[in-house]
């Protein structure tokens, strides 16, 4: 009996997958730090010639951002940045809460040396963010620190998980963080998460996450009302 050879994709799927990719992941960081506006018309054409690209992995981009509940194709209008939406917040920090709180409580069981230095070092660098002002850095940083607690309880799987809701309370986010003011307590709530961490204080641990991503609902507090337009 013959084998199956497997069979690889030609060159041109090839770099037409990596260049759908590429185009997703630039549209969607320019979409979650507000660079294009909710309620954005975006143009298959116009996002192609920005990016080189032909309009398929475009069409292959958009395709995907819609799944993620970033884009939306209305009629008459075509494909259009969605809105902020409180709602679509709450329940993205109702599913993150408990995920998170999930890996905390595993990390004070068993965290890897390795990454307790790491998230130590994302904390300094994070509050030398915050007090140059640099949002865009800071949300980066928050992120990793985020995916170095996963990965060190080894809950990476949870993280994916997560990061399929995140970008719509980081769009918000991206409202509530103007200077040093208001990034500096999140960096002290890091510090609290990571401490009960490494003494292995569940409850403390469980208790500082919680704390943490509830933050966001202070923040978010009149924001609807200053950004009217940005929001369904």
């Amino acid at each position: 009996m013959m084998l199956e050879r497997a069979v690889t994709p030609p060159a041109s799927t090839r770099a037409a997958e990596s260049a759908a990719s590429r185009v997703e992941r630039e549209l969607r960081a320019q979409i979650i730090d507000l660079s294009i506006r909710p309620g954005e018309r975006l143009s298959e054409t116009e996002i192609g010639e920005r990016f080189r690209v032909s309009r398929q992995p475009v069409r292959e981009a958009f395709i995907a951002l819609t799944r993620a509940g970033l884009l939306d194709v209305q009629p008459q209008r075509g494909t259009v940045v969605v809105k902020l939406s409180v709602q679509r917040m709450l329940d993205a920090r109702f599913i993150r809460e408990a995920l998170e709180v999930a890996i905390v409580r595993r990390a004070c069981e068993r965290f890897d040396g390795h990454y307790l230095v790491r998230a130590r070092a994302l904390i300094e660098a994070q509050a030398k963010a915050a007090e140059a002002g640099d949002h865009s850095a800071f949300q980066r940083l928050d992120t990793l620190f985020h995916v170095t607690l996963a990965e060190g309880a080894g809950c990476r799987a949870a993280w994916a998980a997560i990061e399929e809701q995140k970008a719509h309370m980081d769009r918000i986010c991206a409202l509530t963080l103007h200077g040093a003011d208001t990034m500096e307590p999140l960096v002290a709530q890091h510090r609290a998460i990571l401490n009960a961490v490494e003494a292995g204080d569940a409850a403390t641990a469980v208790d500082a996450m919680s704390r943490h991503l509830n933050e966001i609902l202070k923040a978010a507090a009149g924001v609807e009302l200053s950004y009217a337009d940005l929001f369904e």
